[in-house]
């Protein structure tokens, strides 16, 4: 029996991919401007210095739409932690380092553009936008990655396993809210950012099934333990779970979004159902993942699905009184 490797070996057996992953992503990759973004005309002086504070007349944006920016945002906001969360389970040397310094630099113009736009437009209340970047970052992220997990390994699977769905799922986030911001200024730009997401995403789902071509039964454990836990890295942010339920109710992200244009295209790409390299270790996780997903498609997304149309129901006979 074969026996696990540790993470610095995953790590230097997969460089050489991640190398070319990163000369692949540099080669797509389109130089943006965050300014370039932002209606600037339409911005003015707040009171310190002689203008008017926000009042909520002054958004044009509706509560879905404000929900969704501020998910958006906040998520974007806390990339110290995801930068400190990656680069102690990548490397900071070589290929993983370049990959590292690059998907940070642009990750950042993410977070700059969104709250530039929020500012100058007065989408959203920019005081109580400051009290939740504080209290976000403040809170930080983790993945719960113990050291152990880091030395056997483990660290690095989970760490891309996630952020191979996580990438994706951000993507169809941007892109929904860019449809409800009923705003062609909003949407281009969070078209842009979901262009990013989805490059950073090929990066990670093309190293993690590396991952599964060199260690099956590990990073089939990471992908089941990932997928069956799975939370966006905004979950701990203020008012998360009433964004979150705004945003599921109106079609920006939900859990038949999840399922279908985030987990089942990932899983389908790396062959997972149809591979014949897993131990018995990898069989087992294997199919703890079937089982999750047939009851995501079978009975949690129609509950769901239900319990929505009769909040919609009697959300649209309250609007009608």
């Amino acid at each position: 029996m074969a026996r696990d490797l540790t993470q610095r070996e995953i790590l230097a057996e997969l460089e050489p991919i991640a190398e070319d992953c990163v000369h692949r992503h540099l080669s797509m990759a389109k130089d943006w401007n965050p300014h370039d973004y932002v209606p600037w005309d339409e911005g003015r002086n707040f009171a310190m210095l002689g203008g008017a504070d926000w009042s909520p007349e002054q958004s044009s944006l509706t509560e879905v739409a404000k929900a969704a920016m501020i998910t958006n945002l906040l998520t974007e906001d806390n990339l110290p932690s995801y930068h400190r969360e990656i680069s102690e389970n990548f490397s900071r040397d070589g290929a993983w380092g370049t990959w590292v310094g690059r998907w940070t630099a642009e990750e950042m113009r993410h977070s700059t553009v969104i709250r530039d736009y929020l500012v100058v437009t007065r989408g959203v209340d920019p005081v109580a936008l400051e009290k939740a970047r504080m209290a976000h970052m403040t809170n930080g992220f983790s993945s719960g990655a113990s050291a152990t997990d880091v030395a056997s390994g483990a660290g690095f699977l989970h760490s891309v396993a996630y952020v191979s769905f996580q990438e994706l799922a951000t993507r169809v986030t941007h892109r929904n809210t860019g449809r409800v911001c009923d705003d062609p200024i909003a949407d281009r730009m969070l078209q842009r950012i979901a262009a990013d997401e989805n490059l950073h995403m090929i990066f990670y789902r093309t190293i993690c099934g590396a991952a599964l071509d060199l260690v099956p039964d590990q990073a089939m454990e990471a992908i089941d333990t990932i997928v069956e836990n799975f939370r966006m890295p905004g979950a701990g942010m203020p008012d998360f779970r009433r964004n979150g339920v705004l945003m599921a109710k109106h079609g920006v992200y939900d859990l038949r979004q999840h399922l279908e244009e985030v987990l089942l295209p990932v899983v389908r790409q790396w062959n997972i159902m149809d591979r014949n390299d897993f131990g018995a270790r990898g069989e087992q996780a294997r199919e703890k993942l079937a089982a999750f997903l047939d009851d995501l498609q079978q009975v949690r997304i129609p509950r769901f699905e239900q319990q929505r149309a009769r909040a919609l129901k009697r959300e649209h006979a309250r609007a009608a009184q």
